[in-house]
């Protein structure tokens, strides 16, 4: 019995072909990064600012109580999470700088450089909840 050699070409892509077109995709993802990474920076500071906010409104229902401001997370029952530092997903952590009977301020500080500029970004708000942006990243 004589066996069928099959003298067929198939299509297919060299590896000279498959490089070029890795280059061509590295390129356009280096051009893009930059304009990505500000709408990255955004993204995350969506967070500082939820969070904040209800930090906030955990502080205004305290005051209505006790007539001050708390200086303690549990006086307030405000459970900060976890950032990415300790496993968890918050890019963020969070502190009260200071209270007082008739004002508080709340920070949330970045635990990574977002765009590797060595700056940190800053977010806080105080008890007329006015949310500035301290630290721009």
């Amino acid at each position: 019995m004589k066996l069928k050699v099959l003298n067929k070409k198939t299509d297919a892509f060299n590896l000279q072909e498959l490089l070029v077109v890795m280059v061509i995709i590295g390129i356009l993802v280096l051009i893009a990064m930059p304009n990505l990474m500000k709408q990255v920076t955004k993204a995350k500071s969506t967070e500082a600012k939820i969070q904040l906010g209800h930090l906030y409104g955990l502080q205004r229902d305290y005051f209505y109580i006790n007539s001050k401001y708390s200086n303690s997370f549990n006086d307030i029952d405000f459970e900060p999470p976890a950032n990415v530092t300790n496993g968890g997903p918050a890019f963020y952590s969070y502190e009260i700088i200071e209270a007082s009977a008739n004002s508080f301020k709340a920070r949330a500080t970045a635990v990574s450089d977002f765009d590797g500029d060595g700056t940190f970004n800053v977010w806080e708000i105080n008890q007329d909840k006015k949310l500035k942006e301290v630290v721009k990243d």
